[in-house]
């Protein structure tokens, strides 16, 4: 083939420089968003598409997509161009604001038009995201939405109903979009939402609380909440759940950052905005608003703290400890919620779920920091709590009296001071309060899971901030100057958090250190002279040492982490002078014996040289003290570096010089760097045969060292550059390493890539000579075609093509000069190279070659731009640059552009190189002798031809001929659709080398590539006929070939995908703080290059589908049938890749694949087209399109014809991985009428297109969707009717015959009628003797029948496709009062009389099967269902199952149907109770057939009733409940008659005939008539249920009769919930006596009844129970106002009883083994399971006011030691109660009978058991506890160290700690002084004094509160520390025990904490007092701490 001669032409349109022309309108527009496409435009070296242009393009997109919508074809009209959308998007031109309102509001009403797919639905909720996300292009005044509508949606579908099985993720895209529009709902709405979500709350039922606080958190509007945010609050409190708890948090996080900005809650924006969208239902009510601020000047919501009052706060950081979920070593005092939750239904997780609870807690906390309090002085601490005061007064004399009076003296006269907070705010101060109190749990020796999330917790908080203070610094900021955070702030949160930082450091969980990093990473970007000093004095002594693993890699990760510091001068200008040092220790950090540390130290190294220039400027003459810092953008140097523990800084220029000074060790550095990567890469494990050394942690190794290497050649100086360049030229030289030819390879590239020039003229002529040398000898004649370990006589070769390979990395314009030896080189290669890693990388070197000279790329990534570089000024100061960062509009790439030469070359090279080889290829072709030459040198050809071809992507663009694009049109795979809906995809500019297809080159190349896809299709149909295993080498390098062929173009090596993540990885890595807008320069060529590549992507979306591309497809699917495992992965693999590219493939290879599952195919061509059905874009897309599904089941269903093993296993696996696309055809949306969705096409079509009144596209478009849905019906009319034959036939496999059930399961249709026989089989397979059967079965007559009912009772298409039925029955009851009206029908309940039909709405004649509105409040009506007609039939089923219905009779009326059912439904299994299924497969027949199949089935089930086996009663109490409930809406007659039968035979069961093991059966028969049901509708069970309870003897001699009573009786309180109030009182009368019954499960019901009746009694009490009057209240109320009605009263009375009974039980308790059957220990027992109960209840709270009076008794439970069951429950339940949070008024009461038990209880068992209770109550409920509260604990614990008992002394010392780390350092100075003055003043007599042991208690009280004082500060020294350890405790050392014990305790103790930041704590105590430590640590002075 001739090439023209390309010398004499020249590119067109591109300007030598590569400057981009920018159109006039990008280039003059001032738009905030075309600035930034003018940034995106200038970083490209070619011209963009001019804004008008695109503008168009998106103009017809959106005309597109609103024809779609007016034609209703959404699928897959709308999916199109939504996609196409999506693209555009990409491409970074703005929407017009006026577009994104009209397609955003167009989005939104598809997504609430009711049956609307889901998949739709999915991507409309994608597209509102995307169209909505930026605040600032859209905002509540641009848009309104409405919110009814699809609230509707959201209520209607979350829960199921019993027969409901199959649901989908709508109530989850419903939620989301709420989450996503809510702040386009109008202020004005939240009265309206209050109104309708409140009533919804019921205090019983959790679901209904967790349900309503969902629609009230994701509804309301954010930016008004000064109504209803203290309603919220109250309800928080009274609900115990940690679900409520997470999602509260998340919204709080919300309203705390939105409402730092005053203006947002402004009322006065209320009425200014307009008030346009309203749907059907919304209403606009006005309440009052007395109460709320009116003044003219709003100031915003500010409270006590942020928006909050300080008791909101104190309640939110209480949660907020409670969320860290640390375990005490108690007996489990974690919040109680978790147990709460699981009463929740499964319903409640179909809705999106909240954020995590720690970043909403950490942004609650950051945005409620403000100036609100009395600033603290400057601490000194670590982490500061309070500042030390001077004491004032002289210390007193021991008094005669008691050692704790004389402590707790100066407690006396104690004032509490005025309250200072950390930096002057309140929250800040919390947070530290919060991180002091669990500072243990931060060290290694205290992890645990709870580790993560406070590491986490400190992560999110200082991210927080830093976004915070850089919002806070911006311009546009409307933060209030008062209420902004403040540089003291800044300084006081990182002391706060510094110690337990450096802590946690250390830990072995990657997690916690990966959370770690991050925090480190922002604090040394906020304040690093406080972070830097610690972590280098921690690093430096570990790197030296290399001693511990662990530690070594913890600092390298935490020098990662402040890196900033170290290269950034703006950031911390001290820090470089550290940078060499650093450095230096490093160099062992790389070490093959050590991937994780050589990991680590290779991030630190990128991380850091991506930021500074390696340069020595020692030698240049220079005066430095001139040197001025430069301005940079982004974070400026340190205005207040002022701290007491740091050293004096210097000044800046004193800095440089020492800097300057450092760099002359730089070319040291760089030497031992690159020795120590040479001797990593000689010391690999040896190549396998794919070349990689060793496994994969290994190329991970070497990838990650050969990464740092090249950023660090990159930023070297020219003469360490070259430096380098002689050491690596040096070693390649002179060593051939055949463990490192891949390694080799990649350090050439390192260099190449810095300077390709001076890499390609220094090892060019080396390995030139060499590969010609090693040829001539012989290197790679041996013929291989197959990978293997590669011969040591071509190792040689292979290392000298490895560094070729490299040097031709970057910059093809390099390459030019080398040109002729280049090609004369390969052409050896070519013709020399016959092993497979020969030619394979002599290949690779070819394509490398040609990827070079024809992409366009950046060349550099310096981190300064190349003019700056460049200037000797910069080389002289450089290092005043270090970490500079860029806005983009600064950034100037340069970027590789191919000019003529180049491409004049790459066209050189397929004419002299490729075009040969094709031409032998074909040669070979023809040849008739196939032998081990021929297939090497097909391999070797073929292999130098791919990569050629693989190397030019972009050398020129592809064109889509109008004939090609109309048969593509006509075979794709979007079936029956207009050619007008399918989307086009327009190329645009992108870089290609040849655009015109005149060109001769553009010719030629295109004519070369045809060429090669013919051959490729000729060897395809050659190879395919050989069937030899010598061939599968040359298939493999085939199919490899055809990859190349049909997808290397545009991104394929430059790939979008890949850039992306690329893109994100960086921007994550070098984000200091959230919302940056200066970025290292390295991310900004990396976004550019992101842009281009984006720009490829977008024209490779669409590829030409020729006949040619035809043949290569079919012969790839081919080739995934072949015979050879190994051939049909490669091809499989390349298949799917090919799917997503080439529209019409998947249509065009399913026939195949079918025709090769039939009968008589091979095994493994079988196997092959199974898999090959398997990828998910063909199987599934088979069978998700209803006209393709039937062949797809039909021939899948009939390969059990092959019975091999493996083939049945690849047929499960694809039928499993496709059934979930098998979707129930639906058409409903057709026929649904939304106004809303068309008046929303019609604007923005108006905005967009024509107007035309008849548009002949959508005329088209919806003829051709009705001709699709016809086509759909068809299609599955046809597939029910093949899979119905394939399940009846005798002869198919049970496994088919189940997976065909569930196929025609499936196809039940809720829009068309189902069909006869479709029903009758599956009422045939009900009595299947497969129970798989049966169950699909069971379920799949459920969906039908209820399907039927939804038919009849739905009045349109929308209700049906929301499944909202209009029962004839239904009815609103008017609500006048709502209390009143609850009260009624409580009154109706219990009366129990019969309800009758009337005119007169009432309770007396109607049904209220559901009561959960009224426990708060109620809407206008109330829903219920009045009873049916006398004699008239309730339901008049639809005509259209008028077959389907007569099928059902058909069966039902036959005998014998019900015998084999019954028989199956008792059949012998484990089951003990109902199985609910069964039930509600009956209950749909007799609900459908009504009472005349009755009389069939009584015979039946009075047999199995009066069965005892288990088994049969469990059938017939299936049977019979079945039969009841379906009853519900016969006429009152039939009702009455079925009742009249069943009420005998229940009651004989349930009385007389029912045995034990038969409890849990008509247990659950009970729970499932009660469930959902008005009382009265199953009174005669009620009734039974009572009688039982009220007759038995619950102390009879045998508890069984008890047990059996109670658990029916238990089945009606739980399935009755809220509903069972009105016998509430009457049964605890009955049982309340029972407390201390003979029997314990007598007691347990009685326990748990306690406990249920006490949460139903919980009501509420509002004046008034109206919302409005509700939502007023919790307003304006005080906050001791039991509004919430959470205080427990109900069980007042009793408990009264119990604490004067129990006195008197206590006293005639019995001793001994016979102690358990005191009623002492009945009763307690009793109570301890109700209180524990009620702790894990959602009402938890209320518990505490029945706890409180019993907590003295319950103290003495826990020191029984006869009765281990009443002590352990008691312990149980009063750690447990600690992690409750207490209603506030009860906080006192609760401290003071603690503190009771303490001091005044006779046993010392309870004393020791109270103190620890006391102190994890601090613990667990710090926030709560005031100051003076502390101050009484203190005084408490200090009288208790003078106890008698030495445990309850110690007990008291070690509580002590614990509240001394948190208490006033006030008090803690206070109290050393008194324990060190009563230890120097208690003299020891002789032990045979009778004041011996006074004497003696008296000193160890005062060593007790000393060490509980060092104790208390486990990780830092306080200045009054040294003395204390060295003096007071040393005397004491050798003192009698148990002094001498306590104190070596605390020494090992201190030695614990201490010793990993010993190097620190050292410097506090002086030489003496080190030598007198040593002595008390190991009683030597000659060993010190280590």
């Amino acid at each position: 083939m001739t090439v023209p001669d390309i010398s004499k032409l020249t590119l067109s349109n591109r300007k030598s420089e590569y400057e981009p022309q920018l159109p006039e309108d990008i280039e003059d527009d001032t738009d905030r968003y075309m600035k930034k496409l003018k940034q995106y435009a200038l970083s490209l070296p070619y011209t963009i598409e001019s804004y008008a242009q695109m503008l168009q393009m998106l103009d017809f997109i959106l005309l597109r997509i609103t024809q779609c919508v007016e034609a209703k074809d959404y699928e897959p009209g709308l999916v199109q161009w939504d996609s196409m959308l999506s693209y555009w998007s990409t491409l970074k031109y703005p929407i017009p604001k006026e577009k994104r309102i009209l397609l955003t509001k167009l989005y939104f009403e598809i997504c609430v038009t009711p049956g609307m797919s889901t998949q739709i639905i999915a991507i409309c909720a994608d597209g509102l995201s995307n169209l909505t996300r930026s605040k600032k292009k859209l905002s509540v005044e641009d848009m309104r939405l409405p919110w009814k509508s699809f609230y509707d949606t959201l209520r209607k579908d979350l829960f199921l109903t019993r027969r409901q099985f199959e649901y989908s993720q709508l109530s989850w895209y419903m939620g989301h979009i709420a989450e996503t529009v809510r702040r386009f709902f109008h202020p004005a709405t939240v009265n309206d939402m209050l109104a309708t979500f409140v009533p919804g709350i019921n205090g019983t039922n959790l679901d209904s609380i967790l349900t309503s606080q969902y629609y009230l958190l994701t509804f309301l509007p954010l930016t008004h909440p000064q109504t209803y945010l203290p309603m919220l609050t109250r309800l928080w409190e009274s609900i115990n759940s940690y679900m409520f708890d997470e999602r509260m948090l998340e919204f709080l996080s919300t309203l705390a950052e939105m409402h730092v900005d005053p203006t947002v809650s402004d009322p006065a924006k209320v009425e200014s905005i307009p008030d346009d969208e309203r749907s059907e239902g919304e209403d606009r009510p006005r309440w009052g608003h007395d109460d709320l601020p009116t003044s003219s000047k709003w100031s915003g919501l500010y409270k006590d703290v942020g928006i909050f009052t300080e008791h909101e706060w104190n309640f939110i950081m209480c949660k907020c400890l409670a969320s860290m979920e640390i375990p005490l070593k108690d007996a489990g005092s974690l919040t109680t919620g978790p147990s709460a939750d699981t009463s929740s239904s499964f319903e409640i997780s179909r809705l999106p779920k909240a954020g995590w609870r720690i970043p909403s807690l950490a942004r609650i906390i950051v945005y409620s920091m403000a100036q609100d309090g009395v600033p603290s002085p400057a601490s000194n601490a670590p982490t500061p709590l309070y500042t030390p005061m001077a004491s004032g007064v002289s210390t007193p004399q021991v008094p005669h009296g008691s050692v704790g009076d004389y402590v707790t003296g100066f407690f006396n006269g104690w004032v509490p001071p005025q309250k200072t907070y950390l930096g002057g705010s309140k929250a800040l101060d919390s947070l530290a309060r919060l991180v002091a109190s669990t500072e243990h749990f931060f060290h290694p020796t205290n992890s645990g899971s709870w580790t993560a999330d406070l590491t986490a917790f400190l992560k999110y908080l200082v991210y927080e901030f830093n976004k915070r203070w850089h919002e806070e610094r911006q311009d546009d900021c409307k933060t209030p100057p008062n209420r902004r955070l403040t540089r003291e702030m800044r300084r006081e949160l990182v002391k706060s958090i510094r110690t337990v930082v450096l802590l946690a450091m250390f830990s072995q969980d990657s997690t916690t250190v990966s959370n770690v990093q991050s925090c480190l990473k922002s604090m040394s970007t906020m304040e690093p002279s406080l972070i830097f000093q610690p972590i280098v004095e921690r690093a430096i002594p570990s790197l030296e040492a290399l001693v511990e693993t662990q530690r070594t890699l913890s600092v390298i990760k935490a020098l990662s982490a402040i890196a900033p510091a170290i290269y950034s001068r703006e950031i911390y200008y001290p820090g470089a002078k550290h940078l060499l040092t650093i450095l230096q220790l490093l160099i062992p950090g790389i070490d093959l014996n050590d991937p994780t540390k050589t990991m680590c130290t290779t991030a630190f190294l990128s991380e850091v040289s991506q930021y500074v220039m390696f340069h020595d400027v020692t030698s240049l003459e220079d005066d430095v003290g001139d040197d001025v810092v430069p301005d940079a953008p982004g974070i400026t140097i340190r205005e207040d570096t002022s701290d007491t523990e740091e050293i004096d800084e210097l000044s800046p220029a004193d800095e440089d010089i020492l800097l300057r000074d450092t760099t002359g060790s730089f070319a040291t550095w760089i030497a031992s760097f690159i020795r120590r990567v040479i001797q990593l890469l000689e010391n690999l494990p040896d190549e396998g045969a794919n070349g990689a050394a060793g496994g994969a942690a290994e190329v991970q190794l070497v990838d990650a060292v050969t990464g740092a290497c090249s950023q660090i050649c990159v930023h070297l100086s020219d003469s360490l550059f070259d430096l380098v360049l002689d050491m690596i030229f040096d070693y390649a030289s002179t060593n051939v390493r055949s463990n490192a030819v891949r390694a080799i390879h990649q350090l050439v590239e390192c260099v190449a890539n810095a300077n390709p020039e001076k890499t390609l003229a220094k090892f060019f002529p080396f390995c030139e000579a060499s590969i010609r040398a090693e040829i001539e000898h012989g290197a790679s004649s041996i013929r291989t075609t197959s990978s293997s370990t590669p011969l040591p006589s071509d190792a040689t070769l292979h290392w000298s093509l490895a560094i070729l390979r490299g040097t031709v990395y970057n910059d093809g314009k390099v390459l030019l000069k080398y040109r002729e030896r280049f090609l004369s080189l390969l052409r050896l290669l070519r013709d020399r190279t016959f092993s497979k890693r020969g030619f394979s990388w002599s290949a690779k070197l070819l394509s490398s070659a040609l990827i070079t000279l024809t992409h366009t790329y950046p060349t550099e990534n310096k981190f300064v731009n190349p003019d700056v570089w460049d200037n000797p000024e910069f080389q002289r100061k450089h290092y005043l640059h270090w970490g500079k960062l860029y806005k983009p509009e600064d950034l100037k790439i340069t970027w590789h552009v191919p000019n003529a030469e180049e491409i004049d070359f790459a066209l050189q090279i397929f004419r002299e190189m490729v075009e040969p080889c094709l031409d032998k290829l074909n040669q070979l072709l023809s040849a008739d002798i196939r032998d081990a030459v021929w297939r090497n040198d097909f391999c070797r050809y073929l292999c130098f031809v791919r990569q050629a071809f693989s190397g030019i992507p972009t050398l020129y663009k592809e064109y889509i001929s109008p004939e090609i694009r109309r048969a593509m049109l006509d075979t794709s795979d979007i079936i029956d659709e207009i050619p007008e809906m399918i989307a086009p995809v327009d190329s645009l500019n992108s870089g290609f080398c040849l655009t015109d297809p005149r060109d001769e080159r553009y010719r030629y190349i295109t004519d070369l590539k045809r060429r090669f896809g013919e051959f490729l299709h000729q060897a395809s149909l050659t190879l395919r006929d050989q069937w030899e295993e010598n061939t599968v080498d040359a298939v493999q390098m085939l199919i490899a070939s055809i990859h190349v062929y049909l997808l290397e173009y545009g991104d394929s090596r430059d790939g979008y995908y890949v850039n992306a993540e690329q893109y994100s990885s960086e921007v994550s890595v070098a984000r200091y703080y959230a919302g940056q807008k200066v970025w290292p320069r390295a991310v900004l060529v990396r976004r550019a290059r992101f842009y281009h590549t984006t720009r490829l992507h977008w024209n490779s979306i669409e590829r030409a589908r020729g006949p040619l591309e035809d043949c290569l497809l079919d012969d790839v699917v081919e080739w995934c049938m072949w015979h050879y495992p190994s051939v049909r992965q490669s091809s499989q693999t390349l298949l799917e890749s090919l799917t997503s590219v080439y529209d019409g493939l998947r249509i065009r290879a399913l026939p195949k694949l079918y025709k090769a599952l039939l009968p008589g195919t091979e095994d493994d061509r079988m196997k092959g087209a199974l898999w090959t059905l398997n990828i998910s874009a063909i199987g599934r897309f088979a069978i998700s399109e209803p006209t393709l599904a039937t062949q797809f089941i039909v021939t899948l269903l009939g390969c059990h014809h092959n019975e091999k093993l493996s083939i049945q296993n690849c047929v499960a696996t694809v039928a499993e991985n496709t059934a979930s696309r098998l979707l129930e055809p639906c058409h409903l949306v057709f026929e649904v009428e939304n106004a809303a969705l068309a008046y929303a096409s019609r604007k923005l079509k108006g905005c967009v297109g024509p107007g035309l009144h008849e548009d002949p596209i959508v005329t088209m478009a919806r003829a051709k969707r009705v001709e699709r849905t016809e086509h759909i019906d068809n299609a599955t009319n046809e597939t029910i009717s093949a899979v119905l034959k394939v399940a009846s036939d005798a002869d198919t496999h049970w496994r088919y015959a189940i997976a065909a059930t569930r196929v025609l399961r499936s196809l039940i249709r809720r829009d068309l009628p189902i069909a006869r026989d479709h029903l009758q089989f599956f009422l045939e397979k009900l009595y299947d003797s497969n129970p798989s059967m049966r169950y699909y079965a069971q379920r799949a007559v459920m969906k039908a029948l209820r399907y039927i009912k939804l038919r009849t009772y739905c009045p349109d298409p929308a209700s049906l496709a929301l499944t909202n039925p209009s029962t004839p029955l239904k009815v609103e009851w008017p609500v006048n009062d709502c209390e009143a009206s609850t009260d009624e029908i409580f009154d109706a309940y219990f009366a129990g009389k019969p309800v009758t039909p009337s005119e007169h709405l009432s309770p007396q004649s109607l049904y209220f099967d559901d009561m959960l509105e009224g426990w708060l409040a109620c809407r206008k009506t109330r829903t219920a269902y009045r009873p049916p007609q006398r004699h008239a039939p309730t339901f008049q089923w639809e005509h259209e199952s008028k077959d389907a219905i007569a099928c059902v009779r058909g069966m039902a009326l036959d005998a014998d149907f019900w015998e084999k059912v019954s028989g199956y439904f008792a059949e012998e299994t484990q089951e003990s109770t109902v199985v609910q299924d069964h039930i509600s497969c009956v209950k749909s027949i007799f609900q459908l057939l009504g009472s005349e199949i009755c009389d069939v089935v009584k015979p039946k089930m009075e047999e199995l009733l009066a069965d005892s086996d288990k088994n049969k009663q469990r059938a017939a109490a299936e049977l019979l409940a079945g039969v009841l409930n379906g009853s519900k809406h016969w006429s009152l007659e039939e009702q009455e008659r079925v009742w009249d039968w069943a009420k005998p035979h229940t009651h004989k069961t349930l009385s007389h005939t029912m045995k034990t093991e038969n409890v849990g059966v008509w247990s659950t028969f009970l729970d499932y008539m009660f469930h959902h049901k008005d009382p009265r509708r199953v009174i005669a069970l009620v009734n039974h249920v009572m009688d039982l309870l009220g007759k038995i003897d619950l102390n009879g001699q045998s508890a069984i009769d008890s047990v059996k009573v109670l658990s029916l009786f238990r089945a009606f309180y739980t399935g009755m919930g809220w509903k069972f109030v009105p016998w509430a009182d009457r049964v605890l009368e009955r049982l309340w006596p029972e407390v201390n019954s003979e029997h314990d499960d007598v007691r347990a019901y009685v326990a748990e009844l306690m406990s249920v009746c006490g949460g139903i009694k919980w009501r509420p009490r509002p004046s008034s129970a109206d919302v409005e009057t509700f939502v007023r209240e919790c307003r304006t109320l005080p906050l001791d106002h039991d509004v919430m009605g959470i205080r427990g009263t109900y069980h007042t009375q009793r408990v009264a009883e119990l604490v004067e009974n129990l006195k008197t039980w206590r006293e005639e308790r019995l001793p001994g083994v016979r102690a358990f059957q005191s009623t002492y220990d009945r009763v307690g027992v009793t109570v301890c399971r109700w209180l524990y109960q009620s702790l894990h209840d959602t009402e938890a709270m209320s518990a505490f006011d029945y706890i409180l009076p019993l907590l003295p008794e319950i103290f003495r439970f826990t020191e029984i030691s006869d009765h281990e069951e009443l002590a352990r429950r008691a312990s149980v339940l009063l750690f447990r109660m600690c992690g409750v949070i207490p209603p506030r008024p009860l906080i006192s009461p609760l401290l003071h009978a603690i503190f009771a038990a303490i001091q005044y209880s006779p046993s010392w068992k309870v004393r020791l058991k109270a103190l620890p209770i006391l102190q994890v109550l601090y613990f667990r409920q710090l926030p709560l506890i005031d100051e003076e509260k502390v101050v009484e604990i203190l005084e408490v614990l200090c009288k208790c160290l003078d106890d008698d008992v030495v445990e309850v002394r110690e007990m008291a010392g070690t509580t002590l700690s614990g509240i001394l780390r948190l208490s006033p350092r006030r008090s803690v100075l206070k109290l050393k002084d008194r324990f060190v003055n009563l230890a120097r003043k208690s003299h020891l007599p002789n032990r045979d004094s009778p004041l011996y042991n006074l004497a003696l208690r008296q000193r160890h009280a005062a060593i007790i509160g000393i060490c509980a004082l060092v104790d208390s500060f486990p990780y830092t020294i306080e200045k009054w520390m040294p003395e204390l350890l060295t003096t007071v405790m040393l005397e004491h050392a050798h003192d009698p025990i148990p002094i001498s014990t306590t104190i070596h305790r605390c020494a090992s103790n201190f030695r614990k904490t201490h010793q990993d930041t010993w190097h620190e704590d050292s410097r506090r105590f002086t030489e003496d007092q080190l030598a007198a430590l040593s002595t008390l640590l190991t009683g030597s002075s000659y060993c010190m701490l280590e």
